[in-house]
């Protein structure tokens, strides 16, 4: 690693938790002439890239620093270089530093820089909410506030794969969410639609949710987390609450997806600019009755194959008396193959918006998930 590298890397690492960006914006200055560095984050909603100091945040889908989230690359502008900012494929914003170095290595310097305020970011947020607080555009609701500490992140990729995930209504989610942990060759992630209304909804997703984390990590296959986050559901609730959930675990090496489908949210396969539904076979919701065993369905991918899962807070969706419907969520998500999984959650959001004029009245989550194994001879590391 390049010593001006090195000493970013430490700058970041020894700046107090609050402070990261201002302590790495003065070592920018010394070492590189960089005037300013500016951090724009994503908001929650995928919809505003908001200044960490206040300000006006960047809107339009066309400006450069939209440009530089979307793609993952550098975008020069006049005196201004966009560099987005990530970790692990979770995209968290961009940053905007002027002036902008003519020399591309100077640049390619930057942008491994800012790489390395991602990763200070992901851990800055455990020790204080001033990150947290400056992507808010307005106030969560505290069943949001539980639901979006419950989540891993809204993106991720490995050498094989590429996911994200997004909420609506972002700011007032209550028991839709989804989790997701990658480990060496497999892939498991959990989609769930929640039942009820405000901190009950939330609660209880709270409840399945750790009972499926507690069960993954004992080791227990998936069919085996939901039996045991069934019972712990209804050993609480008899019965009275349940939620439904789609389970999946991917062997990243062979393609093969072992599923179990409790009740679950609607999974899709685009494959090919065809979209298609993956039949799986409905069993019992999560906490619904006494002493559910849950068995597990196999199906296998395609390289380059992608997955939807959707709920019913998206299909369900009613404008003007009109739902929104299969049809019409088939057609969209068919024509999203050239965008990137983050990318296309959010515009299934955004196109869901604008069908009913706003925010959705019920919870709705999307999940979009690529198998995209190395070919012979390409040998990909994750970063």
């Amino acid at each position: 690693m390049h010593d001006r590298l090195i000493g970013a890397q430490r700058t970041l690492m020894s700046a107090p938790a609050h402070q990261i960006v201002e302590h790495l914006s003065e070592y920018l200055t010394e070492q590189y002439a960089v005037a300013a560095l500016e951090l724009f984050q994503v908001d929650y909603r995928l919809s505003e890239l908001v200044p960490l100091d206040g300000g006006p945040a960047v809107t339009h889908p066309g400006a450069p620093a939209w440009r530089a989230f979307d793609h993952l690359a550098e975008v020069v502008d006049g005196a201004a270089l966009w560099l987005p900012v990530a970790v692990r494929g979770d995209r968290l914003g961009v940053v905007r530093i002027t002036p902008a170095p003519d020399d591309p290595r100077l640049r390619a310097e930057l942008a491994e820089i800012a790489d390395l305020l991602g990763h200070s970011l992901a851990a800055a947020r455990e020790g204080t909410d001033r990150y947290a607080v400056a992507a808010r555009t307005k106030r969560l609701t505290l069943a949001a506030e539980m639901q979006w500490g419950l989540l891993p992140g809204r993106g991720r990729t490995g050498p094989a794969f590429a996911l994200a995930g997004q909420l609506e209504p972002a700011y007032a989610v209550r028991g839709d969410t989804f989790d997701w942990s990658d480990d060496l060759d497999r892939l498991q992630v959990v989609v769930i639609n929640g039942h009820g209304e405000g901190v009950a909804a939330a609660t209880l997703t709270c409840l399945a949710m750790n009972a499926l984390r507690n069960a993954r990590r004992a080791g227990l296959d998936v069919a085996d987390q939901a039996t045991l986050a069934d019972q712990a559901i209804y050993s609480y609730h008899r019965g009275a609450q349940h939620i439904d959930a789609l389970l999946l675990d991917l062997d990243l090496r062979t393609g093969v997806v072992t599923a179990v489908d409790a009740g679950s949210p609607r999974l899709l396969r685009l494959r090919g600019g065809e979209i298609s539904p993956v039949a799986l076979e409905a069993q019992d919701p999560l906490g619904m009755f006494d002493g559910t065993m849950y068995a597990t369905q196999t199906f296998t991918l395609e390289p380059g194959d992608r997955l939807f899962v959707v709920s019913d807070g998206i299909v369900d969706a009613t404008a003007r008396g009109t739902r929104y419907g299969e049809n019409l969520l088939d057609r969209f998500l068919a024509r999203s193959g050239a965008l990137s999984p983050l990318a296309a959650v959010r515009s299934v959001i955004g196109d869901l918006r604008a069908f009913i004029g706003g925010e959705t009245v019920d919870d709705a989550v999307a999940v979009c998930l690529d198998w995209t194994p190395p070919g012979p001879g390409d040998d990909r590391r994750q970063t």
